[in-house]
């Protein structure tokens, strides 16, 4: 099952809509969404390492304006959409406490969240509902994902044929690998 997602996912790097489902994925990711893009940037750049800058690019523009959408609902939904998605993610009862420390280290927030698996659409949704300076949460945003993104596109087009022959051979272990470092990401949100 994992070698035929795998080969379905590098077919889609062909594919001349692969660019908008991967804009589609960093989008919502950022706002609602508990996958991360790299899911499906990594095979991407994998199948077309040529491609590795625009397709880091699309991710950040992407994933920026997702970050736009959760600030939004932190700033005008917080009560209706926000607080559901922070219960969820079991950050609920934290909320008010956060609130008081959040902004004075907004920028450090955003920043550590958007370059580490760390859930960025919470700090998205917590800027907009502490009222971050929106220019702050954008730059910071931009800054970050920019790093994650492109920092992980320079890696796979400069190594990307040894890695790409790693995850074939190994692909059990690496999809083990990402499960246990997504939901370490999930677990650290909840008990933080």
């Amino acid at each position: 099952m994992l070698k035929s997602l795998y080969d379905w996912t590098m077919r889609l790097a062909d594919h001349p809509r692969a660019l908008w489902a991967l804009a589609f994925v960093s989008f919502i990711e950022s706002s609602i969404f508990p996958i991360p893009p790299d899911i499906l940037m990594i095979p991407l750049i994998l199948a077309a390492p040529q491609r590795a800058w625009l397709i880091a690019l699309v991710a950040m523009v992407s994933s920026v304006l997702g970050g736009i959408a959760g600030y939004a609902i932190g700033a005008f939904a917080f009560d209706t959409i926000g607080q559901p998605i922070l219960e969820a993610l079991g950050k609920g009862d934290a909320v008010a406490e956060f609130n008081t420390r959040f902004n004075d280290f907004g920028f450090w927030a955003v920043l550590g969240a958007g370059i580490t698996p760390f859930p960025y659409k919470v700090i998205t949704i917590m800027s907009g509902w502490t009222g971050m300076p929106m220019a702050t949460f954008v730059a910071t945003s931009v800054l970050a994902r920019g790093l994650r993104f492109f920092i992980v596109a320079a890696l796979l087009w400069k190594f990307g044929q040894p890695v790409r022959h790693f995850i074939e051979k190994r692909l059990g272990l690496v999809f083990t690998a990402f499960l246990v470092i997504l939901f370490g990401g999930f677990l650290l949100v909840r008990y933080m």
